[in-house]
């Protein structure tokens, strides 16, 4: 079986210096690997291709098969990163905690151990709710998933 420490090795052999970050990657026990990258200003199919061939030109098909995919992490994958969510900010989320709770709002913020998102005004809004109650920090380790709201203009 291929090692992930050294598929995660080349893949950060490749990417070091460039704008384009590793989101996840998995080596099956049959030497399946899937690796996700995304890049602070997006990914192209260029970007999938350089790695693929990097990864591709440092394995040995005569000594272990392997099966290769590098993708872009897509909107559907969701936020698994700290540098994704960074990439982020300014944009709308839907948030899904441990307790199967649901949150949307503006990712306006992200810090070491949380995010701060801002909540959309409640048009029934009550006398006491100020612009402060509308602010909510969550812990990453209390978030189970995170995508960004795709709105068509």
């Amino acid at each position: 079986m291929i090692s992930k420490q050294k598929i995660a090795d080349l893949i950060e052999e490749h990417l070091v210096g460039s704008d384009k970050f590793l989101v996840e990657f998995n080596v099956s026990t049959a030497n399946k690997i899937i690796v996700f990258i995304d890049g602070d200003h997006g990914v192209t199919i260029s970007d999938c291709i350089a790695l693929s061939r990097h990864i591709e030109s440092n394995l040995d098909r005569e000594t272990e098969d392997f099966e290769l995919d590098v993708s872009s992490a897509g909107l559907d994958l969701g936020l698994r990163v700290k540098r994704q969510y960074v990439k982020n900010i300014g944009k709308n989320i839907d948030i899904k905690l441990n307790d199967n709770t649901k949150i949307t709002g503006l990712l306006k913020g992200v810090e070491d151990d949380f995010i701060t998102i801002e909540l959309p005004l409640n048009k029934k809004k009550k006398k006491s709710e100020t612009a402060e109650d509308l602010i909510k920090s969550i812990e990453f380790k209390n978030i189970k998933e995170t995508k960004v709201v795709i709105i068509f203009k």
